[in-house]
């Protein structure tokens, strides 16, 4: 179905494409009953204005950009979900684009931002991203830069991080508390910044109990189902009774080669995610995770934005914690 133009509404009415275009963007030009009668017709033909347009005509960016490595995550679409909801209440229109975890989507993500003209970016960056040159290289000047959840500490703007020491710390403490006593990690790619910070809150919790850090037990790259039942079934093999895994995805793939053992859950093997992702709190026995709070994240991300659009806001990291959800899979103390 073709939508309707400002010259079809014009012609039904009678009146000058002018004269619909002036009264549809507001202004004091058009007397008030003649501007109602327009935004009536509009309305009744099923007209939607192109803010885009309009904005690009008018020499205002009024366009914000995101940028995430999977939509299909719970955690990237409640981001997502809370920056939009920001960004559309002060008048900004979203586009969305997902880097599928590769440099080369991610940098064609930022060109389709860059040809947009885009007031800002908001992004969390693919994996393959290994430092944030491509960033600078293809977002022109004047574009406010917001980074969440992976960002380079070397770009400018606003980085909004969770507070990744502190969880894994606490997380690898409760399962020290719980009795497990050889307790490994899927530790996800160590490239990125925020799996590195998972793993030294790990590190830290074994050392502040006297446990030994063995590195045959710490599993890097083992973030998606598929790795993290590979590498779980190595921790198997080398005596580990628990894992915090960096990742529900990866935590999953644990719970399918523990099961594949023939070992129970929490009894014999304990296991805490990271992202309490929806499926946590619905599986048998339910999975024990870290709620990294999106929906602030996004909120957080989109006030940084339009504060720095203002003047408002310095170049700065806003830290977020993470709240320990303590399921059936980790509590293994309970079932005694």
């Amino acid at each position: 179905m073709i939508k309707p133009t400002i010259t079809d509404i014009a012609n039904e009415m009678g009146i000058t494409p002018s004269t619909v275009s002036r009264a549809l963007a507001g202004s004091p030009r058009v007397k008030e009953s003649t501007r109602e009668a327009i935004e009536r017709k509009a309305k009744e033909m099923g007209y939607e204005r192109n803010v885009m347009a309009s904005n690009l005509r008018k020499g205002v960016a009024k366009t914000v950009g995101i940028i995430v490595p999977r939509i299909n995550r719970q955690f990237f679409s409640n981001v997502i979900s809370s920056a939009e909801s920001i960004l559309e209440e002060a008048g900004y229109t979203v586009i969305i684009c997902q880097s599928h975890e590769t440099l080369e989507d991610e940098i064609k993500a930022l060109k389709t931002m860059r040809a947009n003209q885009v007031a800002g970016v908001l992004i969390s960056h693919s994996i393959q991203s290994l430092n944030g040159d491509h960033i600078l290289e293809n977002i022109h000047d004047g574009v406010e830069l917001v980074q969440f959840d992976r960002v380079f500490d070397n770009l400018p703007g606003i980085k909004v991080v969770n507070d990744g020491v502190n969880g894994s710390y606490e997380a690898t403490k409760s399962l020290i508390a719980n009795g497990y006593k050889k307790i490994g990690t899927l530790a996800g790619y160590l490239g990125a910044q925020l799996f590195k910070d998972r793993k030294e809150g790990y590190v830290m919790a074994l050392k502040e109990a006297g446990i030994p850090v063995d590195e045959d037990i710490i599993f890097e790259d083992s973030i998606l189902r598929a790795t993290g039942y590979q590498s779980a079934l190595k921790a198997i093999e080398r005596g580990c009774d628990a894992l915090y895994c960096a990742g529900d995805f990866s935590a999953l793939g644990a719970f399918d080669a523990v099961r594949e053992a023939g070992l129970d859950v929490p009894g014999q093997f304990g296991i805490i995610g990271t992202a309490n992702e929806h499926f946590t709190g619905l599986m048998s026995p339910t999975m024990s995770s870290l709620e990294q709070r999106p929906d602030r994240m996004g909120t957080e991300a989109a006030r940084a934005f339009l504060d720095a659009v203002e003047g408002k806001q310095e170049d700065r990291k806003i830290v977020i914690p993470m709240e320990l959800i303590i399921r059936q899979s980790s509590s293994r103390k309970q079932q005694q």
